[in-house]
């Protein structure tokens, strides 16, 4: 029986940190709806902005593995990680609220793309599939650190009488960093052995594509597509929810992100050791359970914070679950395509979504938004539990003289 290579800690702890560094430029998008009013803009403006990433991220997807083959997955994220700064950058100082800032825009989606999609990637390549579960919540977690620190950059800023702009540099100054980490990182994660195997290659195709989408994988890619509708149609525009509401957006943005954090470093191990469908079913559960707070018990600071908290553990957990689930439901060979699937459906949901959120908010109102954002999460909780009773079904005996039919579970 073969033992499982141990995981270099002090690599993997680099390689989070990385993580984290570069994570802060997203997540100083979520600045952009106060940057675009400050300017004379509305949150159709910035939907606008947000969703031009969408386009390049389709893009990055489809090269990504292309330029990992070529250059390796870390040297990759850091060549095109040079675009997060550019775009953070662009954002400060792009004046107005037009063509502008639709080109930085372009320029974050084309590198958060390959870095989002090639990361887990590098899990997989470093992680026994029984193991990646637990490793790729690690890497969410420092993600999602470096995500909810980008709005808290701009809270920050408001409380030292700096200009919103401060939260933008500081995210371009930490991606920089990050990207020199990635790129040291690619010389030491040659030396590791491929646990994807050593003739795999992770550049997509049409094959590999009708292989996974006609897997059991394919359940867990519409999921996250459907949470990052979730995540980025309230990430996007919480300032303008708080500011509806006269509450404070930091705290929406430090209970969520405390909450997945905590929820993903210190309870995913647990979770992950329990049946991924029913976990799926529960904590899809959960993040239903926080948009019904945000739309009908949200009235105050506490209940604010609280509702941050379920969608962060809701969330949270669900993402690394089903994250998991992409990679080792995906048929023999093509994991690397797999996740490469995952990532282009979370991208269609985290940027498309937001166009159509912001478009909502100013023809109809926030109400409206959430619930549908509420119709998204309830959608996305009845897969789960379609994927329950099918599997029940499926094994109940068949009666004699019937035969039993091919079950996709």
């Amino acid at each position: 029986m073969r033992s499982t290579p141990p995981v270099d800690g002090k690599l993997f702890a680099l390689f989070c940190l990385a993580s984290y560094l570069l994570s802060l430029s997203y997540g100083s998008t979520f600045l952009l709806s106060l940057l675009i009013h400050a300017r004379g803009g509305n949150e159709h403006d910035a939907g606008s902005v947000i969703s031009m990433a969408m386009l390049s991220t389709f893009v990055a997807v489809m090269v990504s593995g292309h330029l990992s083959d070529a250059l390796g997955a870390a040297r990759s994220i850091a060549c095109l990680g040079v675009l997060l700064v550019v775009a953070c950058l662009g954002f400060a100082l792009a004046p107005g609220f037009g063509e502008g800032l639709m080109l930085f825009g372009l320029s974050l989606g084309l590198g958060w793309g390959v870095f989002y999609t090639l990361g887990p990637i590098i899990v997989a390549m470093l992680v026994e599939p029984t193991q990646r579960a637990k490793y790729f919540a690690l890497l969410s977690g420092s993600m999602m650190t470096g995500i909810g620190s980008g709005p808290l950059l701009g809270r920050a800023a408001n409380a030292l009488d700096l200009p919103l702009t401060a939260a933008f540099y500081i995210a371009a100054l930490a991606s920089l960093a990050g990207v020199v980490m990635f790129w040291r990182l690619g010389a030491q994660l040659k030396q590791r052995p491929n646990l994807l195997g050593v003739s795999a290659v992770s550049k997509i195709s049409w094959s590999a594509t009708r292989q996974v989408l006609s897997s059991k994988a394919v359940f867990a890619i519409i999921m996250v597509g459907l949470g990052g509708c979730v995540f980025g149609g309230l990430s996007s525009f919480q300032t303008s929810y708080a500011a509806a509401h006269s509450l404070d957006y930091s705290l929406f943005f430090l209970g969520f992100m405390s909450a997945a954090i905590t929820s993903r470093l210190l309870i995913a191990s647990i979770v992950v050791k329990r049946d991924p469908y029913w976990a799926s079913c529960v904590l899809s559960g959960v993040m239903l359970v926080s948009i019904l707070m945000f739309g009908f018990l949200v009235n105050d600071s506490f209940s604010y914070l609280l509702a941050a908290i379920t969608l962060g553990v809701g969330y949270g957990l669900t993402y690394s679950v089903i994250n998991g689930l992409a990679a080792n439901e995906a048929p023999a060979g093509t994991t690397s395509q797999a996740l490469l699937l995952f990532s282009l459906s979370y991208f269609i949901g985290v940027f498309g979504f937001p166009l159509l959120a912001g478009k909502v908010i100013v023809e109809y109102g926030m109400s409206t938004l959430l619930m549908s954002v509420l119709a998204v999460a309830s959608l996305n909780w009845l897969i789960t539990v379609g994927r329950l009773i099918w599997r029940r079904a499926a094994m109940i005996p068949t009666p004699p003289g019937h035969r039993n039919s091919p079950s996709p579970e």
